[in-house]
């Protein structure tokens, strides 16, 4: 259930309350625009990886640094753990660098404008 403002979106529980969700902030090197351009045409369109129960997906590139950050947002604690278990589980092959930082935050505000 959402409660809708004006250019904000906050996610509400059933009962009332306010329902925390969660970021899953992953750091990444060597990435080069060739290699991000391949993994953004396997992603486009496909469901999520097995087992990872994420709700949204944000990458970023710096292209002169090689380095990408990727967000990806969870409903829940629960499905935080499902998603991080399936993710350290991944082939390095399957991601788009090398992995030099991996962080949780939880998400206390979201706005599209």
């Amino acid at each position: 259930m959402f409660r809708r403002h004006p250019e904000t979106v906050i996610a509400a529980t059933t009962e009332g309350g306010w329902k925390m969700a969660l970021a899953r902030v992953v750091e990444f090197d060597g990435v080069n625009k060739e290699r991000l351009e391949e993994m953004r045409q396997q992603m486009q369109g496909d469901a999520p990886p097995e087992g990872v129960p994420v709700k949204e997906i944000v990458v970023l590139h710096d292209g002169d640094a090689e380095k990408a950050v990727v967000v990806l947002f969870f409903d829940s604690e629960e499905d935080y753990r499902q998603g991080d278990e399936a993710l350290n589980a991944m082939p390095a092959e399957d991601t788009p660098g090398k992995r030099s930082s991996v962080k949780k935050y939880d998400v206390v505000h979201r706005q599209t404008v």
